[in-house]
């Protein structure tokens, strides 16, 4: 039998240990509620901070735009300092091209490889592109090809068309035009328009795709679209001979008219030609020697055998008025080169 003492000892040591737990349960919660609370600050406090560093670099980016690169630099060192990997690619770019500091490519490769060895795809490029011309590191295309590797494998369309090239050329690995086509393909299906120039060349040439013209000619309209003047140019000169589509003397003038107007000599050279033949254009021997003349000092050595024939058939005067146009000519620069 049970004693009223049992009962009570047994109650008791219920009670104690109910109590006990119960306490131990409730500091459990006001350490949790310790430990969240801390947590939320601290949580509260990274992301004022990244609203800050955001307002930063949205204000160095304001900084750029009205050329006030001394305010650009003062907000964006700091973030450079401490590892902020837009601000080290951003003050890369400032050293690479001496926006507001003494033009420095050592200095650039520097905070270019910081910023690509936290990933950045555009630093990586860069660091590249450094490496490929040999501006502030030693020459070394295998190096480069390594971190367009990097950069194009993030999608990044720029260093997707610089593996085509390295590839196209055998620089840093061993030339293969079906290597150097895929990765042009990449870079073009983004829209990238040098890339879509050189896929054309590639159909036109059959160099690692089948021969295609008119494959050719899509990828030339694609970048002459934006503005791409060797594209414009091989458009032009499609229309010209009817490659890829039915010839159209006209429309070729209309497309070497557009290179030329952006200043790129070859697109100059052909427009030059269609004056001096009368192909799509009325014949016209002053606007003829013009562009030619033009396409010259743009460093197009084939234009300056036609342009000198060119003389011969015209009056002092003529050449006289042609090379005051040449000399008042000033290029309309716009689109994607």
């Amino acid at each position: 039998m049970t004693s009223d003492i049992d009962v009570w000892c047994s109650t008791d040591i219920t009670n104690k240990i109910f109590v006990s737990q119960a306490i131990r349960y409730l500091l459990r919660m006001l350490i949790a509620g310790v430990v969240i609370g801390v947590l939320a600050v601290a949580v509260s406090a990274r992301l004022a901070h990244a609203d800050a560093t955001v307002d930063t670099l949205a204000a160095a980016q304001e900084a750029y735009a009205r050329h006030d690169y001394a305010t650009e630099l003062k907000l964006l060192r700091p973030l450079a300092e401490r590892g902020n990997a837009t601000a080290e690619a951003a003050l890369g770019d400032m050293y690479h091209y001496g926006a507001g500091v003494p033009k420095d490519d050592a200095e650039a490769a520097r905070w270019y490889r910081k910023a690509a060895e936290q990933g950045d795809a555009l630093a990586q490029n860069n660091l590249g592109t450094m490496y490929a011309k040999g501006e502030g590191l030693r020459q070394d295309y295998t190096q480069a090809f390594g971190w367009y590797r990097k950069a194009a494998d993030l999608g990044l369309a720029m260093a997707q068309a610089a593996l085509g090239k390295a590839y196209d050329l055998g620089q840093g690995v061993p030339k293969d035009d079906t290597e150097a086509a895929r990765w042009y393909r990449k870079a073009a299906d983004q829209g990238y328009a040098k890339a879509e120039y050189i896929l054309g060349i590639f159909y036109h040439r059959g160099l690692g795709v089948p021969q295609d013209d008119t494959e050719a000619v899509h990828w030339y309209r694609k970048a002459a679209d934006q503005g791409n003047a060797g594209a414009q140019t091989s458009l032009g000169f499609a229309y010209h001979v009817g490659h890829g589509v039915p010839k159209d003397d006209a429309e070729a003038v209309r497309w070497y008219r557009k290179a030329a107007e952006q200043g790129y000599a070859p697109g100059q050279d052909k427009l030059g030609a269609t004056y001096g033949l009368g192909l799509g254009v009325p014949k016209d021997y002053v606007q003829a020697y013009m562009w030619l003349n033009l396409a010259v000092a743009g460093g197009d050595n084939e234009a300056v055998k036609p342009r000198d024939q060119l003389e011969h058939l015209m009056t002092p005067g003529q050449v006289a008025e042609a090379q005051r146009r040449s000399a008042a000519w000033n290029p309309t620069r716009s689109g994607a080169q």
